[in-house]
């Protein structure tokens, strides 16, 4: 099971990858909630995925950079931003050669850190992050003298905040990812996928380029399946290849594989008339029952460990992002 987990974490650090590239939001979500599902399984990251690891969580944290109401860590006062240039530290050293597009990222993380901070008219609290940001060496001193008359003139729309827009950070981490695919071509998974695609010959041809007729929610869902049916002939065969395969369809890593593709792909009902699972989920009241679940699994595992906390307790039809939205109604 732990070489299966590893293999599975590598493809959906490369899916992960590659949908933050392409910019496809769902998409994206989708795999962010499976790699997640994948390294809260860890009970401790083993020391050649490290990178692959951090990675991920960068790209978690950096999609939802905008968003301060989001909390990754204990600590409120830290950004979703924030908590990505923790984990952009940790690749770094990780790095055999420091190149300048790290320290370019590092920069811009910096800077975009301040400047979403300022964006939502937070300036004490983009005063208070600049002190825990830079340190008081020479190389920091001159970026941070600038950011400190920039908080002080409570202008976020001055040429430097521009010039190091968020934009480009979103720019040069598809070129930092860019370099990462190409070190992680060997990617085992990624390696039989093409082998099926290649010995499918023209079933596998048909299924991709098969014509897809009716409205776009058809098209969806065919799209949905079709990646839904690969990968469970991907996981069958790979499990076939193995002798004295541990992880068979009774292992819990097997059905946790399997849920992440059923539950997060946002499959439809087949029926024309029929309502989305997506949307069944959103009007289903909570019980006293199920948020008791929820504090006893925040007790235990912690705010922000939502997929752990899904998978050991007793909750009807729910996903880890349904915990975080529920947990923050309790809050209040």
């Amino acid at each position: 099971e732990a070489v299966a987990a590893e293999w599975m974490l590598e493809f959906a650090c490369s899916c992960l990858c590659r949908h933050f590239a392409e910019q496809s939001g769902a998409e994206f979500r989708r795999w962010r909630d499976v790699a997640q599902a994948l390294i809260n399984g860890l009970s401790e990251i083993p020391p050649h995925q490290k990178k692959t690891v951090y990675l991920c969580q960068l790209l978690i944290r950096t999609a939802q950079g905008k968003t301060l109401g989001l909390q990754f860590e204990n600590d409120q006062r830290i950004s979703p931003l924030e908590s990505a240039l923790s984990f952009w530290t940790l690749i770094e050293r990780e790095e055999i050669k420091l190149e300048k597009l790290h320290e370019d990222i590092r920069r811009l993380i910096q800077i975009q850190i301040v400047a979403v901070h300022m964006e939502n008219r937070y300036f004490k609290e983009a005063a208070e992050v600049l002190e825990r940001l830079f340190t008081d060496s020479e190389s920091d001193k001159p970026l941070r003298v600038k950011l400190t008359t920039i908080i002080k003139a409570k202008d976020p729309y001055v040429p430097l905040l521009q010039s190091f827009s968020y934009s480009l950070l979103i720019s040069k981490i598809k070129s930092y990812i860019e370099l990462f695919m190409k070190e992680n071509e060997t990617n085992f998974l990624m390696q039989e996928a093409r082998k099926q695609v290649v010995s499918k010959g023209l079933g596998a041809t048909t299924l991709q380029k098969r014509p897809v007729e009716g409205n776009e929610d058809d098209k969806s869902y065919l799209e949905t399946e079709k990646r839904f049916v690969l990968s469970i002939i991907l996981l069958r065969d790979v499990l076939g290849q193995m002798q004295n395969c541990c992880l068979n369809v009774d292992s819990s890593l097997f059905w946790m594989y399997i849920n992440c593709l059923l539950g997060l792909n946002n499959m439809q009902n087949v029926g024309k008339n029929e309502v989305s699972l997506t949307c069944s989920r959103r009007r289903q009241r909570w019980t006293p029952k199920e948020d008791m679940e929820l504090k006893s699994g925040v007790r235990e595992f912690g705010v922000g460990n939502w997929a752990k906390i899904l998978a050991h307790g007793d909750f009807n039809n729910r996903t880890s992002v349904m915990l975080k939205d529920r947990w923050r109604t309790l809050s209040k």
